[in-house]
């Protein structure tokens, strides 16, 4: 594990001391989650591309995306009409200004749609998961770089044996070989985990697009790709899909646009083209 960076090495301080928080209780927290309904499945477009779709309500790099978290509902049910095949939600609230009444209020909303809402914050222990399960995430994000490889498997075997589909985050090749060295041997991968890489430099913060070209062909076979950060219009969204990732994580550009289904359904519309056309 290499956890060097600035960024990730403050944010995972600040997770570990949110995970203490549920430690004393976190027996009960563990039978409420494995007992919780279930939730919507993931399911992505045969041969297609897909986009999950992001609610958060500012960033470090973007700053304030919305000062009105009332809407929350009425953006994922937007989200979902439009096309998105998952909602992530972030949930961190120090940096981001989230909140887990944000993934329950989104995952409530979806539900009746059969769209899951994804928990995406800076995760280092099973007891945040069990604690976005019982809020009603149907998937989580798991940053490989932020997890040594025993952490990383108890991490996996927690989302997958509460039924939470998983997006491992990459920053780079080596993020990635390490996440293919950890899922490899699973038989209960390829139904339930994604490989994502983010393109975002850590130390700067600033998107580095190129990246998704350079490292297209080092993703482990079998394993859906997607292509986060940087995302902000149909053609870049149609440039992913060329590059044959199948999902793209999109969140500051629908957060900006005042109509973030409209924009969705294009960059949705336009990266099946792109898978279709080849080009």
């Amino acid at each position: 594990m290499r956890l060097a960076d600035d960024f990730l090495a403050g944010m995972a301080r600040a997770s570990e001391t949110r995970a203490q928080a549920l430690v004393a209780g976190a027996g009960e927290l563990e039978h409420r989650a494995r007992t919780a309904p279930a939730p919507p499945r993931l399911r992505l477009a045969d041969g297609g591309f897909d986009v999950i779709a992001e609610i958060k309500m500012s960033s470090p790099s973007a700053g304030t995306l919305s000062a009105d978290d009332t809407a929350i509902e009425a953006r994922a049910r937007d989200y979902a009409g439009a096309g998105a095949c998952a909602v992530s939600v972030l949930t961190e609230p120090e940096r981001f200004g989230g909140d887990i009444e944000h993934l329950r209020r989104v995952a409530s909303a979806l539900e009746p749609l059969d769209v899951p809402a994804m928990a995406k914050d800076f995760l280092v222990a099973p007891e945040q998961l069990f604690a976005a399960r019982i809020a009603g995430a149907g998937g989580a994000l798991l940053i490989v770089r932020m997890l040594d490889d025993p952490r990383l498997d108890e991490m996996l075997d927690a989302a997958l044996g509460l039924g939470l589909f998983v997006l491992l985050e990459a920053f780079d090749a080596e993020d990635l070989d390490r996440a293919a060295s950890i899922v490899g041997h699973r038989a209960d991968a390829p139904a339930q985990v994604l490989l994502g890489l983010n393109c975002r430099d850590l130390r700067t913060l600033r998107v580095d697009p190129s990246r998704f070209g350079i490292l297209s062909g080092h993703f482990m076979t079998g394993l859906p790709s997607v292509a986060e950060s940087g995302i902000e219009s149909p053609r870049d969204a149609a440039h992913v899909s060329s590059l044959g990732y199948s999902v793209a994580l999109v969140g500051t550009a629908l957060m900006k646009t005042p109509d973030p289904g409209a924009l969705l359904a294009r960059m949705i519309a336009q990266g099946r083209e792109a898978r279709q056309t080849g080009s």
